[in-house]
Parts: structure tokens; sequence; C-alpha cells
């Protein structure tokens, strides 16, 4: 795992948002909301993301996984190691965390990331080739004027 592995991870969440901070940090939001924070080079903890309070309590009790340095108040955990978590498991906790940060969010601005998540470049093309048969089909059954 490195770098890029956590940013094509993070930003292939619906409308996320990377923001470089401090100089050497990387940060991901969804809707202007923080979910997971790295850091570009070497420093005590490499990765930080918003945890369930049950996750926080489990994860902080393994090792080389801390409560986030100024989050940890908001349950954020914090890895030391880039070994600390298989990948796959950091994976499913970085959806956890976008995803318990989207459920926070106002309803509308829910609403709008589920609809721009359902408007994909297909459902588009699939609508557009509807809106032509049926099209068609009208122009077919439509009686010649005399």
């Amino acid at each position: 795992m490195d770098i890029e592995w956590v940013r094509n991870l993070c930003l292939s969440f619906p409308q996320v948002t990377e923001e470089e901070v401090w100089t050497n940090d990387l940060t991901f939001k969804v809707a202007g909301k923080m979910f997971a924070h790295t850091v570009l080079i070497p420093a005590p903890v490499w990765i930080s993301f918003k945890a369930s309070p049950e996750a926080f309590a489990d994860l902080t009790e393994r090792p080389n996984i801390i409560p986030a340095p100024y989050l940890a108040r908001a349950k954020w955990v914090a890895l030391e190691t880039k070994d600390a978590l298989p990948p796959e498991e950091l994976a499913q906790l970085l959806r956890q965390s976008y995803d318990m940060v989207v459920a926070k969010l106002p309803r509308k601005t829910q609403e709008s990331l589920l609809a721009a998540r359902c408007s994909t470049p297909k459902a588009s093309s699939k609508k557009r080739a509807a809106k032509k048969s049926a099209a068609k089909s009208r122009a077919k059954t439509k009686k010649p004027s005399r």
C-alpha cells in the first residue's frame, strides 16, 4: 500500500475531492467534509480516518493503531505503519468512513450525491436510446394527414 493506492481508492467513491493541506498532507472529502487524511512525506502517522465507536475501540487496541491526534474525540484512528492493517480491511474501513460522513450530511446533499452516483454515462445513453425508440414507434403509428 502506498499513497497512490489510497488516493485511487478514495477517489473511486462518489463525489470525492482531494485537497493538499499544510503542504505535505492530502485530505479526502465528500461535500466538503473530511473522511480520510494521509501524509505525502514520512511522518509518525501515515493515514487517519473516521471510525464507528465500536471500530474505534477495537482498532485502537491493535498494534500500530492509535487514536488520531486532534481528532480522537470524533472517533478517528491513525495508522502508524503501512502494514498495521491488511489492504482489504483498510479499503473496507475507508469506505465505512466515507459512508459515515455521507450519513451525517443534510438530506438534500445526500440526495444530490445519490443522483450523481446514479447518473452514469451508461444510464444516460440508455435513456437516449429509449427516447429514440419511443419517438420511432410514435412516428410509425402516426396516421398521415389528409
